[in-house]
């Protein structure tokens, strides 16, 4: 048997994976711990490392080499179900398997910033290697034998995966090697090259001759497959020269071994004049199976054993039998037995596979993960907002009555009653007035950061849109990679959410700013000294007696108030520390459903958890409504009673009580405020981060896709010489002025005109002519002397056109279509296969 065909290998280029890697698993697990985040850049450090050994370790023919890569492929489709693949920016380059490259330029090559793209090319590496392990295996002996069937039956399954992979990976167009047309070559092949395993072997193994004969028939039918698919003019130029001879060499051989094995089966069944029939045609096809792979050897011992079978048998029929020898068109076929099939992806490929990322969840369990989390955020947002509005409404209520302070006696130091004055050391402890100040210069400076940062993002974008544009409007239909517009719909749509985001902080800026200035005379006082308080006071108009019946009623429902106000500081603390686990319910479902109905999951267990707090919660607001009416009443009691109302000093001490709860509200907003800014930008220089490597990507893809322009236009064949412009032909019409001289032969001018018309004399009269000169040569011009032919190493010999090689062996016929059989109607070519038979045998 010949030898085994086996598949390049695409080359491949280092790319830097740690950095977009890092960034993508930052933004996507932003919520991780520092410990967390420590492992995860530990793992994408090791990634990168394994991508580097694999890649070149491709390039490494043997079965220790499989392991690595292999393991490398699994950890690729462990990752795309952790990280959302779409947003991956690496500019992976491939180069084309099949191209050998030119003097004018490198090799064809693609750059896609796609996982998906880097996993298609490396399966197709993966498969690449197989074919050539099994080629390189002994087949002497069965381990060998087991060993090559295994590895190309497994290309053959990986090849038929990348017919489909492949245009989901690639939306452009794809180098020729992982083209349909090319996938569906190499998947035929490497089946046919399978089969032809499985008959050495059966033939090793001594079996059935009527079983060898079909599975030598089913080979024969396969070979004819590839053979057919090879000569496409899409895939043609791209074999090695000897790849079609040699198939098309096997497709006879087999079928001469098919007549061969048969031939057996009709002598042991004593048919001697179809065993001659099918003998005369074994010989006749494996003259032209080694005809077409240009291998005189090829099957030569099979070769002897049907010229010595048709001689015994012919001498027996010829004495014997006298049977008649039947014509070839009426035999019947022996069957097929097909053994060898593409085997489906093994997952995991590698024996001893271990995830580098096992602390990186699913991908599609992380999003429910963090749906949830902001689903049950949003529920205890509202509920808190329930809360502070109604606390709010109380305290403006209480400020517009002057309670407690109109109930309570003033402190002899300072002048303030009890809750005014505890009011007031509140404030000075918190930082006072100086404090809010502070904060509100911060704002602004961290807004403009925010503001920057997302500025230069979207300056990144446009440019990167702008210049492609620019070279789509320069190239027009030889730009063939995808518009930046349809790339960046996502990141345009994040960016404007961004900025809607920082136009609504900047409008609840102003909003704490207006706050901040309404009571900021009363903020200022409550951060004073007790003696500067005092000296603020004006004089009280009289005392209030503490014994009447509505003072002892407004105290009882003071106190009613600021138990409230703790239940609800209670309620607000558990609302915020409510948690529950999704993530086993989640992994139940994407185990069983294949997806996860996160809405439905959630609310139920939300529903659980804050269904009790949510009932607290309105509880707590509707007992404020009889409870705001209560100290309306027994105000209007008090005031009756006591006649206290609307002094200059009662006036003030509402300013106050409201100014301690502005204070109160502003020191939270403020704080918030300051987190919220913080917050943002890190999430706007992870974004950034983001558009930096997708910018970095899509810049490596342009320099790629021009330089491969650049060579195709080096490449492309001188454009025709220009006709003769019309004003240089003869007035006459007949253009016989014009000089035309033989094809091939260089311009001649006549000696004499030429010396005529040298501003020199061409040769002084007397005067000895140099070396080498000519007569017809004007100047004297060093010509040196003949170097033999022996001597020139760039000498070539003619090659015959008639040569007759040793032997008298027919050689293959020259480059052309090869007939196949069954099912081609093409002609024969010289040497090509004999006896067609038509498809139906």
């Amino acid at each position: 048997m010949s030898k085994f065909l086996s598949v390049p290998l695409k080359k491949p280029s280092e790319v830097d994976i740690v950095k977009p890697l890092n960034n993508l698993i930052q933004s996507t697990y932003n919520g991780a711990s520092e410990e967390e985040k420590a492992k995860y850049s530990e793992a994408v450090n090791e990634f990168s490392k394994q991508r580097n050994t694999a890649i070149w370790k491709f390039f490494e023919k043997y079965e220790a080499s499989l392991e690595v890569v292999y393991a490398y492929y699994d950890q690729i489709c462990a990752l795309e179900t952790k990280i959302s693949v779409s947003e991956l920016q690496i500019p992976f380059k491939w180069k084309d398997a099949f191209d050998k490259g030119s003097i004018f330029g490198g090799k064809i090559s693609l750059t896609h910033t796609s996982l998906l793209y880097e996993k298609v090319c490396v399966l197709f590496n993966i498969a690449a290697l197989q074919s050539s392990i099994a080629a390189s295996q002994q087949l002497d002996n069965d381990e060998g034998l087991k060993m090559a069937i295994k590895l190309l039956q497994q290309s053959a399954g990986i090849f038929q995966y990348l017919k489909g992979a492949t245009p989901a990976a690639v939306p452009s167009e794809p180098t020729p090697d992982i083209s349909q047309d090319t996938l569906v070559v190499m998947q035929a092949l490497m089946v046919a090259q399978a089969q032809e395993v499985f008959i050495l072997k059966a033939i090793k193994d001594n079996m059935n001759n009527l079983i060898i004969a079909k599975l030598c028939c089913q080979g024969e039918e396969f070979y004819a497959d590839v053979l057919r698919a090879m000569q496409k003019e899409s895939v043609r130029s791209l074999w090695e020269k000897e790849w079609i001879p040699t198939v098309a060499g096997k497709q006879a051989g087999f079928h001469a071994l098919t007549q061969l094995y048969q031939s057996l089966v009709c002598r042991a069944a004593k048919k001697i004049g179809e065993e001659i029939a099918r003998l005369r045609n074994a010989i006749d096809l494996f003259k032209a199976a080694q005809s077409r792979g240009g291998n005189e050897t090829y099957l030569d011992e099979y070769f002897s054993r049907a010229k010595r079978n048709l001689a015994e048998s012919t001498k027996d029929n010829e004495f014997i039998y006298n049977e008649m020898i039947p014509e070839l068109s009426t035999l019947a076929s022996p069957g097929k037995a097909q053994l060898a099939k593409p085997l489906p992806l093994a997952s995991p490929m590698a024996s001893n596979f271990r995830d580098i990322f096992t602390n990186l969840v699913p991908v599609e369990l992380h999003r429910a993960l963090t749906a949830s989390d902001m689903r049950k955020n949003e529920i205890v947002n509202v509920e808190i907002m329930k809360l502070r509005e109604s606390t709010q409404t109380l305290n403006a209520v209480l400020a517009s009555l002057n309670l407690p302070a109109a109930v309570e006696t003033a402190d002899s130091n300072s002048g303030l009653p009890p809750s005014l004055k505890e009011k007031a050391v509140e404030v000075r402890q918190k930082g006072g007035v100086e404090n809010v100040k502070t904060m509100l210069k911060e704002l602004p400076d961290l807004l403009n950061r925010n503001r920057e940062i997302l500025d230069e993002t979207e300056r990144l974008l446009d440019e990167e849109r702008d210049s492609d544009n620019q070279l789509r409007a320069q190239f027009k239909e030889r730009w063939t990679r995808i518009s930046s517009d349809k790339l960046t719909e996502m990141f345009r749509t994040n960016a404007k959410k961004y900025r809607e985001v920082i136009n609504n902080a900047i409008e609840a800026d102003k909003v704490v700013r207006q706050k901040f200035e309404a009571n900021q005379n009363g903020i200022q006082l409550l951060s004073m000294s007790p003696e500067e308080i005092q000296q603020s006071l004006p004089s009280a108009s009289g005392s209030v007696d503490p014994n009447c019946s509505s003072v002892q009623r407004l105290k009882q429902l003071m106190e009613d108030v600021e138990t409230i106000k703790a239940e609800r500081d209670a309620i607000e603390s558990e609302l915020k520390s409510a948690t529950f686990d999704m993530k086993n319910e989640f992994l139940q479902a994407l185990q069983k459903d294949g997806a996860i109905d996160e809405p439905a999951l959630s609310l139920a267990r939300i529903g659980q958890t804050l269904n009790p707090l949510q009932q607290q919660v309105r509880e707590s607001v509707d007992r404020q409504q009889s409870l705001v009416a209560d100290i309306q009443s027994a105000h209007g009691a008090f005031v009756s009673e006591t006649g206290s109302c609307g002094s200059s000093r009662d006036t003030l001490y509402q300013e106050l009580a409201t100014a301690y709860d502005s204070y109160i509200e502003l020191s939270g907003n403020l704080q918030e405020g300051t987190k919220f800014y913080n917050d943002l930008t890190q999430l706007l220089v992870v974004f950034q981060n983001k558009i930096s490597d997708f910018v970095f990507a899509r810049k490596t893809e342009k320099e790629e896709l021009l330089k491969d322009l650049t060579t195709a236009s080096s490449r492309q064949a001188c454009p025709a010489t220009p006709s003769l412009p019309s004003h240089y032909a003869s007035t006459s019409g007949s253009g016989s002025d014009i000089p035309s001289n033989p094809a091939g032969s260089a311009p001649s001018v006549p000696v004499a005109a030429a010396a005529a018309n040298m501003p020199y004399p061409a040769q002084v009269h007397g005067m000895p002519v140099p070396y080498g000169a000519q007569p017809g040569v004007p100047y004297p011009a060093y010509v040196p002397p003949p170097m033999p032919q022996s001597f020139n190493p760039y000498a070539t010999l003619p090659y015959p056109g008639n040569y007759q090689y040793p032997g008298g062996y027919p050689q293959g016929p020259p480059p052309g279509h090869y007939g196949t059989y069954p099912g081609s109607y093409a002609p024969q070519q010289q040497g090509g296969y004999p006896n067609q038979k038509p498809p139906g045998w």
